[in-house]
């Protein structure tokens, strides 16, 4: 596996840099399924945090396409990607960060039988349990 950097995820997303792109085809077309690329839960929360900020500033639902859009590429491996597919879809429908939405798909994926938080939206949006709903 050749793993991926969030900067040759955001050429390959933004289309910003011709040269850069090229060699992002280039590489993305060289992979196999048994030589695949990897994308890391690391790189698609820099990704996020990339594409929602100051430079960007993509909606949400740009933002959700873009990283959905990453999923069913052949020949590249998501790290998670069905925890990652449940964090895009509850990012798209509520008003939680895609970090807690990614912390708690990832932990119920994990077996965990809720996710604790004192975030409100988190709680309604992610699928988090508020820590004072808990019993005493």
């Amino acid at each position: 596996m050749i793993g991926l950097d969030t900067n040759v995820i955001l050429r390959f997303l933004l289309k910003d840099d011709p040269v850069q792109l090229a060699q992002v085809r280039a590489l993305f077309r060289s992979f196999t399924p048994e030589r695949p690329g990897w994308i890391g839960i690391a790189t698609l929360l820099e990704v996020e945090w990339v594409l929602a900020g100051s430079k960007s500033r993509m909606n949400r639902e740009t933002i959700a396409n873009a990283l959905a859009a990453l999923l069913p590429l052949d020949s590249v491996v998501v790290e998670h990607s069905t925890a990652v597919s449940q964090a895009i879809q509850n990012y798209r429908q509520g008003k939680a960060e895609f970090t807690d939405c990614l912390i708690a798909a990832s932990a119920r994926a994990a077996g965990c039988s809720e996710v604790v938080t004192f975030d409100r939206i988190a709680a309604r949006d992610a699928g988090m349990t508020l820590i004072e709903s808990l019993p005493k």
